[in-house]
């Protein structure tokens, strides 16, 4: 695959002489299968809030957790280690991505570094929306350590707005809902976000997530060293397999 030079957003020094914020959680890279199952049950537990039925198929871990194009996040309460929130982001580095089972994407997109971020659960409460907004970071923060040109959304309605909010724009028509096989065929808008105009648009903007995103250093947020993940050492037992974008991100 032809892939381009990326710009970046969040270089690896831009944290130097940024205000410090400390969270009451930590946001970190699944690296063990103790990690994977805490994510696997707060994912759970946020999918049961509103999708009962797809909830029941999401109560062990996905063939999707140990691909090497994926990363799975989990957020951790500092006061008991509970888990508070966590999301998965695949990249389309040594293949497709999973959206890519149900459409074709156009061709200003064939060719770039891709990222799609699924299974985003978060806890309730107003915990849960910090937790939310850290994970978002904690993507920006992949995305560029990983290269990506473009991350790509899904949502039905209307949750699909939130996505207007960050400033995703549709890959197809606007406002076009598309069945998507690989969900059911639920409709869903396709939406990317270009990551090397992120920074001058959300500045242009005066987004709210600028300052926590770009001008404040989180010491509790961090993804490590990009780095092919190993797989965790565990046998997968037989599982039902099941696909989302980050359809609850409002949601949850």
């Amino acid at each position: 695959m032809d892939m381009r030079d990326p710009a970046i957003f969040l270089s690896a020094t831009a944290t130097q002489g940024m205000p410090i914020e400390r969270l009451p959680f930590t946001v970190r890279r699944v690296d063990s299968e103790d990690a994977l199952w805490k994510a696997v049950r707060i994912r759970q537990a946020a999918y049961a809030r509103h999708v009962p039925d797809f909830a029941r198929t999401l109560s062990i871990p996905e063939a999707s957790d140990y691909e090497d194009d994926t990363v799975v996040l989990l957020a951790e309460s500092k006061l008991d280690g509970s888990a508070l929130g966590t999301a998965r982001i695949q990249t389309n580095r040594h293949g497709p991505l999973h959206l890519e089972e149900s459409i074709e994407l156009p061709e200003w997109l064939q060719g770039r570094r891709l990222a799609e971020v699924t299974r985003l659960g978060v806890s309730e409460g107003r915990i849960g929306h910090v937790v939310k907004v850290a994970l978002m970071k904690a993507f920006f923060q992949y995305w560029e350590q990983s290269g990506t040109e473009y991350a790509i959304a899904t949502g039905r309605a209307p949750i699909d707005r939130q996505y207007e909010q960050l400033m995703f724009s549709d890959v197809f028509e606007p406002g076009q809902m598309i069945p998507l096989s690989h969900v059911g065929n639920i409709p869903h808008r396709v939406m990317a976000f270009e990551i090397a105009t992120a920074e001058a648009r959300w500045t242009a903007a005066k987004h709210p997530l600028l300052k926590f995103v770009r001008q404040t250093n989180h010491p509790d947020i961090q993804i490590g060293e990009l780095r092919t993940r190993h797989k965790i050492e565990a046998s997968l037992p037989q599982r039902p397999l099941a696909a989302s974008s980050m359809r609850e991100f409002a949601a949850a």
